[in-house]
């Protein structure tokens, strides 16, 4: 029986592999789960009755663009959030989730060669694994491109050849990024942009985490190409409510851009997609429309931060993040520290490695453990003394 190649040098995904590293250790102490980002802070309480006003809506087959309703709600926000005017009928379309977007995005806008070459699709290393999936997919080249304490945790495409641009279709951007919180200033986008400008190539915003913030409300993709009056098909971006509403299994998320790149998105997903059912659309509407809830639960996750700040403050190579709900701390390796950890104390946490892949004779994630903030404040902050205590031998 014949099976395809093109995912044979897939690694297992993160979550399996860690569970095969320490499944079959004994935890030593209670078990706090601190590796995935599904948020733990209450939704509004509203959504459930939206959904269930509108049961009926379960007897119909959603509509694949979204809602009409939905699509302005969506636009809305945009206007609202980055004061760039979107048409909701052709330059946004609703999403079963972003990972959906981020996929069918490039199996419908990446070319089959650029310049007569195989394409790049260029990903930051660390990153969300939907990226490379989506490269091996499209018969692209996935290049991993290092986002390093000394790049600012962020990929520096601007370091890549000439050669290399030149076959460049789309550049994947997650801001604030998933590990390690770093924000894509202006001044970043900026310079994304006139190359992508320059080299033809698409950006993809991944811009899940663009409420989580300790400060200033990020900058967005689309609102600096607008700045700059460049034209809305160079720049796509993906937002949810998972993450901003603490909504993970609403699924409601969305893609916004130029039409032309809509219309290809649509085409595609009338054939392959999975639309929201129209209840959760409904809910869906009223979320994007409410604030309220959104900034207290930006209050939450900065009462956390402040803890582990001030728990990791005498720990050398702590760095802050600017934004999301992960800590991306450093040792001297993530498995090692991960099995430690474990086995000692009962706290799980992720191994940056398992976010990575090897490049260049190196792994930028290895050196780290990725740790979720997504528990209560007091189980978070006796886990944080743990770790710490376990990790860096330190107490306070």
């Amino acid at each position: 029986m014949n099976f395809p190649e093109r995912f044979s040098n897939l690694p297992a995904y993160a979550f399996p592999r860690l569970r095969t590293l320490l499944d079959h250790l004994e935890p030593g102490g209670p078990v706090v789960h601190m590796t995935i980002g599904e948020p733990k802070h209450a939704f509004p309480s509203w959504v459930t009755d939206e959904i269930v006003a509108h049961a009926d809506g379960f007897k119909s087959y959603p509509p694949n663009d979204g809602a009409p309703e939905l699509q302005e709600a969506i636009a809305g926000w945009i206007s609202t959030r980055y004061g760039v005017e979107v048409d909701a009928a052709t330059q946004v379309m609703a999403l079963n989730g972003t990972r959906e977007g981020l996929y069918n995005a490039a199996m419908a806008l990446c070319p089959e060669e650029k310049n007569g070459e195989q394409p790049l699709i260029l990903t930051p290393n660390p990153f969300y694994q939907v990226y490379a999936v989506a490269a091996a997919s499209v018969g692209a080249e996935a290049r991993f491109v290092p986002a390093t304490a000394e790049s600012g945790h962020l990929p520096d495409f601007e370091a890549l050849s000439e050669q290399d641009l030149a076959r460049v279709a789309i550049a994947y951007v997650c801001s604030p990024a998933n590990p390690q919180g770093a924000i894509a200033d202006r001044d970043y986008w900026q310079r994304l942009i006139q190359l992508a400008e320059t080299y033809d190539f698409k950006i993809f915003a991944d811009e899940c985490y663009s409420e989580i913030y300790r400060k200033d409300p990020p900058v967005g993709a689309l609102q600096v190409a607008k700045e700059m009056g460049v034209d809305p098909e160079r720049v796509l971006i993906f937002h949810s409510l998972s993450k901003r509403s603490n909504l993970a299994g609403l699924r409601s998320g969305f893609v916004a851009s130029g039409p032309e790149n809509l219309r290809r998105i649509k085409q595609l997903r009338a054939y392959s997609g999975a639309p929201l059912p129209l209840p959760l659309q409904r809910a869906a509407i009223k979320v994007w429309q409410d604030e309220e809830h959104v900034i207290e639960n930006r209050r939450l996750y900065s009462e956390k931060f402040d803890v582990a700040d001030e728990i990791f403050a005498d720990v050398p190579g702590y760095k802050s993040p600017d934004a999301g709900f992960f800590l991306w701390l450093p040792v001297p390796d993530g498995e090692e520290a991960a099995v430690k950890l474990w086995t000692e104390t009962g706290v799980r946490v992720l191994p940056g490695a398992y976010l990575s892949r090897d490049a260049d004779g190196s792994n930028p994630g290895k050196g780290y453990i990725r740790v979720a903030l997504v528990a209560p404040a007091d189980e978070v902050a006796g886990a944080l003394v743990k770790l710490r205590d376990c990790i860096y031998g330190q107490s306070g």
